[in-house]
């Protein structure tokens, strides 16, 4: 098996990252502008049928995915955990990184060069390690416009569009009071977070962000939140350097939205123990197990059963303490 020349694949990936960040705001820019995309949220189907849920959960992935539809392993098992733990919540999953709502995969210019880097991705073998980056720069780059001040509340006006459709379709009614959670991992985390305020606009309720290992920035605003849980893990170095990454982070920052947020209780940081971001080690880890004896996994459910049902965060903190913090 023959490997590409090293100085290729970093020519090609430095390539892909311009080319990508110049296109990066164009989507959200011709969503507002209304070329494309439909605009909606704000008033019920009356078509669709009514949900008894209790509380409605939204998985927003990584930067890894391609679609609405996870394809990663342990993301699939999570969320059949989540559906058998809490049975009085309706569990859905949106592609956060499209405010078209529009796979990388479905009905796009680059579509089949998006279907062939999954495909490549998942194969496990030549380049398939190129076509994984070149996803993750691609969605990466929308992390980064919902971050960014001049683009981000166009993008998050379109993802908290994006939301209230999904969760309209599947029976929820706006103004009904109902809880809603958004569960943002990773680049999924900012996305979550900028879209809540306007999403509690469209939905007349308060939403609730649990970010797991969350990629994040300094919110400009946090009105309108129920509530904000990060978990973070002691080896997760994304989350780490995504603390780093946005100033408004920063601890002596004390008058960023986030500080004033933490000292106020709105903003909680879960203790996670020895996770790492992904994978191996990672919150969705089932052979891993804490000193408690959960695995990693059944610790990322504890945690999220108790953020839907209005506890304290469980699975953090003292019980997971399977190694001592860093120093």
């Amino acid at each position: 098996m023959t490997f590409p020349d090293p100085w290729t694949v970093l020519l090609v990936g430095t390539v892909a990252l311009l080319v990508a960040g110049a296109l990066a705001p164009l989507e959200t820019l011709g969503w507002w502008a209304g070329w494309f995309g439909e605009e909606g949220g704000r008033d019920p189907d009356p078509d669709v049928p009514k949900n008894d849920a209790a509380c409605y959960v939204v998985f927003l992935s990584g930067i890894h995915t391609v679609s609405g539809v996870s394809f990663a392993r342990r993301e699939r098992v999570l969320l059949d955990r989540l559906m058998t733990e809490l049975r009085d919540a309706e569990i859905l999953e949106v592609f956060p990184y499209s405010v078209t709502d529009r796979p990388l995969t479905g009905q796009r210019t680059f579509a089949r060069f998006w279907r062939w880097a999954l495909a490549r991705k998942l194969s496990k073998r030549q380049l398939a390690g190129l076509a994984g980056m070149l996803i993750n720069i691609r969605n990466g780059w929308q992390v980064a416009v919902s971050a960014d001040r001049r683009y981000g509340p166009m993008y998050d006006a379109g993802s908290a569009d994006l939301l209230a459709q999904r969760l309209r379709s599947a029976g929820y009614r706006p103004g009904s009071g109902v809880p809603v959670v958004l569960i943002g991992y990773s680049g999924g985390g900012q996305i979550a977070l900028g879209a809540a305020r306007p999403l509690a606009t469209r939905l007349g309720v308060s939403p609730t962000v649990l970010s797991l290992g969350g990629v994040m920035a300094s919110p400009r605003t946090l009105e309108g939140l129920h509530r904000v849980v990060h978990a973070r893990g002691r080896r997760d170095a994304v989350a780490r350097l995504s603390t780093i990454a946005f100033p408004g982070r920063w601890p002596f920052v004390r008058w960023s939205s986030w500080n004033r947020a933490k000292r106020s209780g709105l903003v909680t940081v879960a203790d996670m123990g020895p996770m790492d971001h992904t994978g191996r080690d990672g919150y969705m880890d089932a052979e891993r197990h804490l000193r408690d004896g959960r695995s990693y996994l059944d610790a990322t459910v504890d945690l999220i059963a108790s953020v839907v049902e209005g506890e304290e965060p469980r699975g953090t903190a003292a019980r997971a303490r399977a190694a001592p913090h860093p120093s």
